[in-house]
């Protein structure tokens, strides 16, 4: 492992990755990427796969315009298959006032430019037949969203990282900074290694002045130990698949009432989730039974033909939540060179080609975007809180 490093991005995941991989294209290959797991250990591999652009706010729908175009060459670019599935997302109203909620984000989408129209219960039950319309007050759609499978995905920033001279260590988690003044002089880290195992070898320090804070829930943890004081908070996501079915199901069905959303996936397994609101605080990716009972009702109420399925397996992982449901992007005022990339909500996957394509720039060559400058900390102290209504989790 390198002693230095022009830039240290702590996190492994799709977003630390994705920097990694834009800065190297951008001729700064000096780059260690350090994890304290494996690759897809975190909410990176834990997560739906899903991507579209049907957002509340502009800034968030031209964002993931470009990164649903990303996704969509991933495969050529990178030269390995994610399973890019472009079946659209089907987003169910239940109520008038999430009702007129999406007719407002389609207006906007519509002006963007994207196709979502406004459905009627029949019209969608005409996309998912086996959907139960009954309390439905409507739906949106838009057929270029789609799904890909996460772990290609990593796997595919890291090893193009990789072949452009960055650094990816894992199983070493960082355990504090060398600093002189505001600015960091290095990284400490400490090689970690799978529960039960050994761990070799002694702390080492990597001589850095440029850090990126790409960490997920756990960026909070890192922010404290340069005395910067995050408040995106941890929370507990659990997802779960059932057996194969025969292929039935082409959009990634979602309802605004409750939080549910599910897909079918390659092989034929339906594969979702919900909001939760009543977990624990805290960093657990442990599963739970409370969950498989409150996504099966909303399975169930959905698609009644459901009923009978078999779960197969459940998982968890951890969404990086902030105050105003939007991310934390920026250097800080407190400490020089420290970059944060982090509060994606349960979102950074799909906004991490476009989204860690921005942060290199900012971090290579000083000039951020409007879309950055408006993901700045300090938005909190300054009362400058952002909108975002399309959120699921």
């Amino acid at each position: 492992m390198r002693d230095r490093a022009e830039v240290v991005v702590v996190g492994a995941g799709i977003m630390g990755l994705s920097i990694a991989y834009h800065l190297a294209r951008l001729g700064v290959t000096d780059v260690t990427v350090v994890d304290a797991g494996y690759l897809c250990g975190g909410a990176s591999g834990r997560n739906g796969g899903g991507v579209r652009a049907q957002w509340s706010s502009e800034a968030n729908v031209r964002l993931m315009q470009e990164s649903l175009r990303m996704c969509r060459e991933f495969a050529s670019t990178m030269k390995i298959n994610v399973w890019f599935r472009p079946g659209g997302y089907l987003f169910l109203a239940r109520t008038p006032d999430i009702r007129r909620s999406l007719e407002a984000s389609v207006a906007l989408q519509n002006a963007c430019g994207l196709t979502t129209r406004m459905l009627s219960p029949t019209e969608a039950r005409a996309i998912v037949p086996e959907l139960d319309p009954t309390s439905i007050e409507a739906a949106s759609y838009n057929p270029d969203d789609g799904i890909v499978f996460p772990w290609p995905f990593v796997w595919g920033y890291a090893k193009a990282a990789r072949k452009l001279g960055v650094e990816v260590v894992t199983w070493h988690e960082v355990v504090g900074f060398d600093t002189t003044g505001p600015r960091i002089d290095g990284v400490r880290i400490r090689q970690s290694g799978p529960p039960g195992e050994p761990r070799a070898g002694s702390d080492a320090t990597i001589c850095t002045n440029k850090v990126v804070n790409a960490a997920g829930a756990w960026s909070p943890r890192i922010a404290t130990m340069l005395g910067v004081a995050l408040p995106n908070k941890p929370h507990r996501h659990e997802i779960c698949s059932t057996e194969s079915l025969k292929p039935w199901l082409k959009p990634l069905v979602a309802d605004l009432a409750d939080g549910l959303y599910f897909s079918q996936a390659m092989r034929g397994e339906i594969v979702g989730g919900i909001s939760n609101e009543y977990v624990p605080p805290g960093l657990d990716q442990g599963s739970s039974h409370a969950f498989l009972g409150k996504y099966a009702r909303a399975l169930v109420r959905a698609c009644p033909v459901l009923a009978g399925v078999k779960v197969l397996r459940q998982w968890a992982g951890c969404y990086d939540l902030t105050p105003d449901a939007n991310p934390i992007v920026g250097p800080v005022d407190a400490v020089e060179d420290f970059y944060q990339a982090s509060g994606f909500m349960g979102h950074g996957f799909m906004m991490a080609p476009v989204a860690g394509k921005l942060v290199a720039e900012l971090v290579a060559t000083g000039r951020g975007s409007s879309t950055l400058d408006a993901w700045r900390l300090t938005r909190f102290e300054e009362g400058k809180l952002l909108s975002e209504r399309m959120i699921l989790g």
